[in-house]
């Protein structure tokens, strides 16, 4: 059989979505100025859509106010869906293709929506695939609306799915509202991966207030476990009971277990918690039920900032917009100098940190606010000389948890043999304008890096509450 045949079938079925006659369905669509309205063939809607189907098959309901009848016409009112998206979604109908050639991330979206309330399953199929394959930037930057949408929409596994995935691969999209967002089974499959990249005392909190919306008779006495009872506990250990065996209490240190985990013991199989607890009195792995520690996890020894921060500073090292970071398994982060441990003065610091490669120094003052510098030649203390790149950076963070506010300059183009200075008197010294002298930091407008005004607080105290040290290292 000739295949342009099935081409001539296709091209006069687009035809017909531009030719009025004999329709007998009118569609209007959008809402305010961005409406439009469409006229459409009973038959073929009919044929391709389940929903309409039924819809045009149906006795009419007086109370119906977005499906009405027109002069023997049948007119379907859907002020939600824009004339962009319903134009791709008429296209499939009469024609079986979907062009999503230009269009936003957004429309394509919105195409996923559409096309299950009007029950096409291979389109909808079709643009799940297209999203994870092509829309990937679009979808992390637009996770909260994503995700909220995939998971009230029927038989959406491949986005619920890809959503996980992106939970346990990026800090930046687990977090408590998503959690609690999940049922049973996605959150079984989200505790179960072995990369999640976030700690696993927040896992373990997140867990108990999961549990706690879960338990009837719990929601309205919260986290207040001053009114709780025995039953309480045992309905809340029924609720999460399942998923105590996937937390990795390895990973969690023993003030955190101390102060944030033992509270809670009434809920954890007694058989689990003995051996938790013989693992933190002894030091020694249990080979029943505890399991090991996650691969792959994003690791930093770091008091100062926590992972999510940390992979925000991978990503300026490598250059790449924060919506867009690099894998979490990719650089090691690695503790050489602690101030408050090894003494906040240079020599402790040179002792340390010379000769150890690309460094990160953090320093944090008598506030929230974090402060750092990236050396990528590493410390060498050669005496009273500048030190050539191009990549060195200084930057700063509202507080160690701060990902919306924080703020980098980099070393102006026409001073980057200034980058970095060494001399026995400092400790890091990032061209006069972030250094350690004697027991203290300062900052200075030095002219070598770009907007230092909008990234360090000049007139700040020079005393350091703390001062690390870490050593960068691809894995």
């Amino acid at each position: 059989m000739d295949s342009k045949l099935h081409d001539d079938l296709i091209k006069d079925l687009s035809s017909m979505i531009n030719d009025s006659e004999d329709y007998n369905v009118i569609i209007q669509v959008g809402e305010n100025h961005n409406t439009k309205e469409f006229r459409i063939h009973s038959n073929i809607l009919r044929a391709r859509s389940p929903y309409f189907r039924k819809q045009l098959s149906a006795k009419w309901g007086s109370n119906n106010h977005s499906k009405f009848k027109r002069d023997h016409i049948t007119v379907f009112k859907k002020s939600h869906i824009s004339p962009n998206v319903f134009e791709i979604i008429l296209k499939y109908i009469y024609t079986g293709e979907a062009d999503f050639y230009k269009k936003s991330g957004r429309d394509i979206f919105e195409v996923l929506v559409t096309s299950n309330e009007f029950l096409l399953e291979k389109l909808y199929n079709c643009v799940q695939d297209h999203l994870i394959e092509k829309q990937s930037i679009w979808i992390k930057q637009n996770f909260n609306y994503v995700f909220y949408t995939v998971f009230k929409l029927v038989n959406c596994k491949k986005m619920q799915d890809y959503c996980i995935e992106c939970m346990s691969e990026d800090s930046q999209l687990f977090n408590e509202k998503n959690f609690s967002f999940l049922d049973k089974d996605n959150l079984y499959d989200l505790l179960k991966r072995e990369n999640l990249q976030i700690e696993e005392i927040v896992i373990w909190e997140y867990l108990i207030k999961w549990g706690i919306e879960q338990t009837p008779g719990l929601r309205n006495k919260g986290n207040d476990r001053d009114k709780w009872n025995d039953h309480d506990y045992e309905a809340l250990k029924e609720t999460i009971s399942q998923f105590i065996p996937l937390i990795r209490f390895v990973e969690i240190s023993p003030a955190d277990f101390f102060d944030r985990v033992r509270p809670y013991k009434d809920v954890i199989p007694f058989h689990i918690y003995e051996e938790v607890a013989e693992f933190y009195y002894k030091n020694t792995m249990s080979k029943t039920t505890i399991l090991p520690p996650r691969t792959g996890k994003f690791k930093i020894e770091s008091n100062i900032i926590k992972p999510k921060l940390a992979n925000i500073i991978a990503s300026w090292i490598e250059k790449k917009d924060e919506n867009n970071l690099p894998l979490k398994d990719k650089y090691s982060f690695d503790l050489l100098y602690c101030g408050s441990k090894d003494g906040f003065n240079p020599k402790s610091f040179r002792v340390k940190c010379n000769h150890q490669g690309p460094c990160l120094v953090l320093v944090k003052k008598k506030s929230t606010k974090i402060y750092g510098g990236y050396n990528p030649i590493g410390f060498t203390n050669t005496y009273r000389r500048y030190c050539p790149t191009n990549d060195s950076f200084i930057f700063s963070f509202e507080n160690s948890e701060d990902t919306q506010n924080m703020k980098i300059s980099r070393v102006n183009s026409k001073h980057t043999n200034r980058a970095i200075y060494e001399h026995r008197i400092n400790g890091f010294n990032f061209g006069n304008a972030f250094y350690m002298k004697g027991d203290c930091v300062f900052f200075n407008n030095s002219g070598i890096y770009d907007n230092v005004d909008n990234v360090l607080d000049l007139n700040t105290s020079p005393i350091p509450e703390e001062i690390e040290v870490l050593k960068i290292s691809l894995l």
